[in-house]
């Protein structure tokens, strides 16, 4: 299993698309500290809150950009780690030759679904680290002590030292990057189905927009609970409430019957995929 995972990871490492992500989950953090720092923001009603209370802490700045990032393009760069796991190979002509080697079909399944769930994380952990390391350079690595009154969950304001910042950012990254599960499934499972890259990709994608649209629509009630974005962004308790809280906990307990069922589906029907290419 180890010699399996370490060439698919080799594989995966050496795709530009690899470095273009991990390249954008660096970029962007870094991007958005010099412009706050350029041009820091105002308290008003056209600011984004996180936003405004960034320049306080380099840590701030991390969560801000986690925030900003977690809503697309994160979700974007873990559907195109998982959308194309197995397509992308078929597409290539690889997948068959993959194979001739006596290697059994779920060890291989299993290595690609493992690079792929690995390199969402690390580009989720990129994120942070970029936001703290550039964050803290410009702002400094402080704790903070805001009494920010405005909407939602910053009307509690923030106020942790820089220790718990660092702890509550770590978690985040982790609580984002696991949130992040269904649609790596989905699009894992839809890989095994088609031959075309951006089929997976695409079905990934899909499977966020329509649950962030239904979840959305109030009047579905306890159904958008068991959307898979619901708790996308429960992680705000972290910082402005009283720390991990119950919708935190279904979020992840959420994920799990995501994978077991789009993860069970692709096992299964790789196993009897008939392999052209």
């Amino acid at each position: 299993m180890l010699a399996v995972f370490r060439v698919e990871a080799y594989k995966n490492l050496r795709r530009p698309r690899t470095f273009v992500a991990l390249g954008l989950a660096l970029l962007i953090p870094t991007i958005l500290t010099i412009a706050l720092k350029a041009n820091p923001p105002t308290p008003g009603p056209g600011e984004e809150g996180l936003f405004v209370l960034a320049p306080n802490s380099g840590f701030i700045v991390a969560v801000a950009a986690l925030r900003f990032m977690s809503r697309f393009l994160l979700v974007l760069i873990a559907a195109l780690f998982a959308g194309d796991a197995v397509a992308a190979d078929a597409a290539w002509g690889n997948l068959r030759y993959s194979l001739v080697r006596p290697i059994r079909r779920a060890r291989l399944l299993a290595a690609k679904l493992t690079v792929s769930a690995l390199l969402t994380l690390t580009a989720t952990l990129l994120i942070v680290i970029a936001g703290v390391v550039v964050g803290g350079i410009a702002f400094g690595w402080g704790g903070v002590n805001l009494g920010f009154f405005g909407a939602g969950p910053l009307a509690a304001g923030l106020s942790q030292s820089a220790g718990q910042l660092l702890w509550n950012v770590v978690l985040a990254a982790f609580y984002v990057a696991w949130n992040l599960a269904a649609v790596v499934s989905f699009g894992f499972f839809v890989s095994t189905l088609t031959d075309v890259p951006q089929g997976g990709v695409g079905a990934a994608i899909g499977l966020y927009i329509v649950s962030q649209i239904l979840d959305a629509i109030t009047s579905l009630g306890s159904i958008r609970y068991a959307l898979p974005t619901h708790y996308l962004d429960s992680w705000d308790a972290l910082f402005f409430r009283h720390g991990p809280n119950a919708d935190m906990l279904r979020g992840v307990l959420l994920q799990i019957g995501y994978i077991v069922v789009f993860c069970g589906l692709a096992f299964w029907r790789f196993q009897r995929k008939d392999i052209l290419s």
